[in-house]
């Protein structure tokens, strides 16, 4: 059977319309297979992922029995940690551990120092901070934790005159961490004890 020769079918003419909608679906089709990934495909290969602050699984806090204390004691007096708290105080992820600690003695109340702990790397204590000197002579009661802030009340001395025993300023403290130090904002005097 040979075809007619008569005009052409109107179904059977291609027009630009006709090519470009084709185009167009083929295109929709496609981009929807590529936007489609199996279940266990990830999004970037694991080396190209940024490095993420926060340890990937909980990290312990410092161990303050682990760390050696620039305390001026008499040889062979082992340091006391009178009082620690822990929590993120610096927001990275990782715990802090702040220590109260003093030289031990059986006779008097040393002067008494605090320290910020953090951990290296590696995972060993160090002292990140100092927030009271032990050179200071002071002695610290109170001693707490509010949220991500440590407080503490410190009793002093006015002169030198004054004896150890009796410390006769007092002042609270309150440490936060602001930027990228700890932050020490003293409460009004209180030289009343």
């Amino acid at each position: 059977m040979q075809p007619s020769a008569g005009p052409a079918h109107p179904h059977t003419r291609s027009r630009s319309v006709h090519w470009i909608s084709t185009a167009l679906g083929l295109g929709a089709v496609v981009a929807a297979v590529a936007l489609v990934e199996p279940a266990d495909a990830s999004q970037e290969p694991a080396a190209d992922r940024p490095a993420s602050t926060a340890p990937a699984r909980p990290v312990p806090p410092p161990d303050p029995a682990a760390v050696s204390y620039p305390l001026d004691c008499a040889p062979g007096a082992k340091t006391d940690v009178l009082s620690k708290v822990t929590a993120d105080l610096d927001g990275d992820g990782r715990p802090e551990t702040v220590v109260v600690v003093s030289c031990h003695s059986d006779v008097g109340t040393p002067p008494s120092a605090v320290y910020v702990l953090s951990s290296t790397a590696a995972g060993a204590p160090r002292i990140a901070e100092t927030l009271v000197r032990p050179q200071d002579q002071r002695e610290v009661e109170n001693f707490r934790l509010a949220g991500r802030t440590v407080k503490a009340t410190v009793l002093g001395f006015s002169s030198d005159t004054t004896p150890r025993c009796c410390p006769d300023l007092r002042r609270t403290y309150t440490w936060e961490w602001r930027g990228d130090r700890y932050v020490a904002l003293p409460g009004p005097a209180d030289n009343s004890i």
